[in-house]
């Protein structure tokens, strides 16, 4: 594993996945999917484990895609149903709409927060002339990095809309990620990708993106582990593109 440092003479923009990352809001979302499965597996399955079943077939996933994938490592098929679904109905969109109702209730309530790690980071990113993205599965993506207030701190954010318009798979896939780096108008090789947890790492491998951050969280596959993105070092300006 490389030590932490971006090279602005090699990179020229830095796309950041959102949860977890920029906002304090994976626990929340863990919270909430733990909520609507133990609810829903009582009785079939054992109870939804808060960090390995929402780290390895949860995040970065749009949200009907997580449930899916979670299902099906335990076995449990359920019907597609319909958005007119009830929350909580034991359809792929009622747990859909149960998970999104109880994390809302929890932003509205709590609110959203940046991390501050972050918040420097992008200030020194952009002082150095380097471009910033967002990236999130959620549709409600602008939502959150807006109430956090650091949107202004983004070129541009690719979120849960832009994916269901685009057609677009979430995380380990790296069309997300590809994306932001399109309307960044920059190869994947020039852009480095920060994210916080393996299949993140994996879509950024897959994408041939320059450079793979990972935070708190195993960094086999990252080109960089680190603690916070307080221990992540940034070099030199950005130079222009060469033909």
């Amino acid at each position: 594993m490389n030590e932490p440092v971006i090279d602005l003479t090699a990179i020229s923009a830095v796309v950041f996945d959102t949860d977890g990352v920029v906002t304090d809001t994976a626990r929340g979302h863990a919270a909430a999917w733990k909520h609507v499965f133990d609810a829903f597996l009582r009785g079939r399955s054992a109870p939804f484990d808060i960090r390995g079943d929402y780290l390895r077939h949860v995040d970065g996933r749009p949200r009907l895609d997580g449930i899916r994938t979670f299902l099906a490592a335990r076995g449990i098929s359920v019907p597609e149903g319909s958005p007119d679904d009830a929350p909580g109905d034991p359809t792929v969109h009622g747990l859909g709409l149960a998970k999104d109702r109880v994390f809302m209730e929890q932003v509205d309530k709590y609110g959203v927060a940046a991390f501050p790690a972050t918040v420097a980071l992008l200030h020194e990113l952009r002082h150095r002339g380097a471009r910033t993205a967002a990236v999130s599965a959620s549709l409600h993506g602008r939502r959150l990095v807006g109430s956090a207030g650091v949107m202004h701190l983004f070129d541009l954010m690719v979120d849960g809309n832009d994916a269901a318009l685009l057609n677009l798979p979430g995380t380990p896939d790296p069309a997300l990620f590809l994306e932001a780096a399109r309307r960044l108008d920059l190869p994947a090789a020039k852009v480095a990708v920060v994210v916080s947890a393996l299949p993140g790492i994996e879509a950024g491998r897959k994408g041939g993106f320059g450079m793979v951050v990972v935070v708190d969280a195993e960094g086999e596959g990252a080109h960089a582990a680190v603690p916070d993105l307080g221990a992540l070092e940034v070099r030199g300006r950005v130079l222009p593109l060469t033909s």
